[in-house]
């Protein structure tokens, strides 16, 4: 007798959602261990003279990308917080009905997560082998993909997104042309402020992501030294220890490519002041400027007498970098952040002016404030190409970075959305806000 087809029957055949999902964690444990446990021997199959060089020669070309996948993960934590609250990101940057979310975000993370350190492996393992032409093609092929995977004309892969980002980037790139992109402007990120107004030419979008850019100038260095060795076929060579050569830690490139993101921010603060007229514009573009001379005093160390870099241009760098600092230190509390450091964050007269997200936590902006010190002054030594001997270090301070930045857009991007929704109507003078003394006094008349 043949027993009809029941969906009951076939619910209870198909595995549940949380045993799938631990399959996965298994799986990517078993290959977590398995990239470690092959990339370890294979570097150990090296000689000890050998060892250290060739590690940090891969190093240097994964260590880009292993660092962009840390910031898409905290990406994705930022937009998980922010759907969890009030803050309607979508809204600020002008995000159609078809934009990742924070699932879709951690999801492209994963699939990083696993394909670089699995290039990496693959790395080591063919050159500790022999196989030196093999383990050459394996970065060429990686940094290919993430080419293909952004410029990829079809739509898969999250094509609207995609665009979107290198529309983005296009306009940092080119922030004094004329004309404004109609199909990218968000009228309601046009809020005037006081620190860093938004001009029309000049979405939210572009000087947000302009922002990141400054804290991943470390990886776009790195990459220009990544891609100069493919280039010149290097690649699964010592060649790079070279510090003269074309490709070395010498080059005049490097303090080039770090100025990069500094100077696309500036050139906006500047278009930002041609559209509005406002001072704070040219005080922004100003704090944009100081990182300047912290990149080529300290490039200058490699092309100078030893006598002149100790006597004249390091102390004149050690100035630049406490000026940077400090003034970069500054416009986040005040200006980004909206917290008004002299005043507010350390009274709290009036807590329903403080995050949302939050809630008034206060120990949660001593820790932001003084987090954000340290490490911004940790990030000039990033910004320094005369301090770059350790790599671990230097990658360490990247990721430190990545983290400060992380932690900066939550105050940031809230600080837009209260401008778009609660400024308007708490446009009360601080007179009007009664006191506990007028609410004593009130209720004492009450009473008579």
């Amino acid at each position: 007798m043949k027993t009809g087809y029941s969906p009951l029957n076939s619910a209870a055949i198909m595995p549940s959602a949380i045993f799938l999902w631990r399959f996965k964690v298994l799986l990517f444990l078993i290959w977590t261990f398995s990239c470690c446990k092959i990339g370890w021997n294979s570097v150990m199959r090296m000689s000890a003279d050998l060892r250290d060089l060739f590690f940090y020669e891969a190093f240097l070309y994964y260590n880009p990308l292993l660092l962009v996948t840390m910031m898409v993960w905290l990406w994705g934590v930022n937009l998980w917080v922010f759907s969890q609250s009030s803050v309607n990101y979508a809204k600020i940057f002008d995000l159609d009905h078809n934009h990742l979310t924070h699932r879709e975000i951690w999801k492209c993370a994963t699939w990083m997560t696993i394909i670089v350190p699995s290039s990496m492996t693959a790395y080591l393992f063919l050159y500790s082998h022999g196989e030196v032409s093999l383990a050459a093609s394996q970065p060429v092929i990686l940094y290919a993909i993430v080419m293909m995977a952004l410029i990829f004309p079809f739509d898969i892969f999250y094509l609207p997104s995609r665009y979107y980002l290198l529309r983005t980037l296009w306009r940092i790139m080119l922030p004094l042309q004329d004309g404004t992109d109609q199909s990218s402007t968000n009228p309601n990120s046009q809020t005037r402020q006081q620190c860093s107004p938004d001009a029309q030419a000049i979405t939210f979008s572009d000087f947000f992501l302009a922002d990141i850019l400054t804290s991943t100038a470390k990886v776009f260095s790195d990459l220009e030294r990544s891609v100069c060795r493919m280039v010149h076929r290097q690649v699964a060579t010592i060649a790079w220890f070279e510090a003269d050569s074309v490709c070395g830690s010498h080059s005049i490139a490097i303090p080039l490519v770090l100025v990069l993101p500094y100077t696309f921010r500036l050139f906006q603060c500047l278009r930002q002041y041609k559209d509005t007229k406002e001072k704070s514009s040219l005080l922004n573009a100003l704090k944009y400027s100081t990182a300047i001379p912290v990149i080529f005093l300290s490039a200058l160390k490699y092309h100078v007498f030893p006598d002149m870099w100790t006597n004249v241009y390091r102390p004149l760098w050690l100035i630049s970098s406490v000026i940077n600092s400090l003034y970069s230190f500054y416009w986040d509390v005040n200006c980004d952040w909206d917290l008004s450091v002299f005043s507010r964050i350390f009274k709290f007269k009036n807590p329903h002016f403080c995050s949302n997200i939050l809630y008034g936590r206060r120990w949660v902006y001593y820790w932001a404030i003084g987090s954000n010190l340290i490490l911004r002054c940790t990030w000039t030594y990033k910004l320094s190409a005369h301090l770059r001997h350790n790599y671990l270090t230097v990658f360490t301070i990247t990721a430190l970075e990545m983290l400060r930045r992380f932690q900066w857009i939550f105050f940031r991007v809230e600080n837009e959305w209260n401008k778009m929704t609660l400024k308007p109507s708490l446009q009360v003078s601080m007179g009007e806000i009664p006191t506990e003394e007028d609410r004593l006094l009130g209720s004492n008349n009450h009473n008579v």
